[in-house]
C-alpha cells in the first residue's frame, strides 16, 4: 500500500468511523454493564491463524457451550502433552507417547473434516 493509495485513505476512514461509533456509544452509555466489564480480554492467539468466518464461528459456538470436536480434542492434547514432560519412567513416557499420537491422529482427522465440510 503507498503512502496516499485509495486503500490506505479507506482504511484509514473507515478507523475514523469506527473511533467515532465507539466514542458516540461511549458517550451514550452503552458500553457500561457488558458482560466481562473490567476483566481482561480473553486470550485467543489461536484464532489469529483461522480465517474471520471460521474464528467468529468458533467463538459463538464456545460461548454457546458446543466446541467442536477438534477443540475439545487439542485440549486433551495438550494435557497429554503437559503429562508427557512430568512422566518419570520410561514406562509413563510410552503410555504418555501412545497417548499423544492417538490424539494427534483424532485432532488431525478432525480438523480435515471440518475443513471438508466449510468447503473451498
Amino acid at each position: 500500500m503507498t503512502e496516499n493509495s485509495p486503500s490506505k485513505r479507506m482504511t484509514q476512514s473507515l478507523n475514523r468511523l469506527i473511533e467515532r461509533q465507539i466514542q458516540k456509544a461511549l458517550a451514550e452509555g452503552k458500553l457500561q454493564g457488558l458482560k466481562g466489564e473490567g476483566k481482561p480480554l480473553p486470550d485467543r492467539s489461536g484464532e489469529a491463524f483461522l480465517d474471520m468466518a471460521t474464528a467468529v464461528a468458533t467463538r459463538i459456538m464456545a460461548e454457546a457451550g458446543a466446541l467442536p470436536e477438534e477443540f475439545k480434542i487439542k485440549k486433551l492434547l495438550e494435557a497429554a502433552k503437559q503429562n508427557y514432560s512430568r512422566a518419570d519412567t520410561d514406562e509413563e513416557k510410552r503410555v504418555a507417547m501412545a497417548l499423544i499420537a492417538n490424539l494427534q491422529q483424532r485432532y488431525n482427522i478432525a480438523v480435515e473434516a471440518r475443513r471438508k465440510f466449510m468447503g473451498p
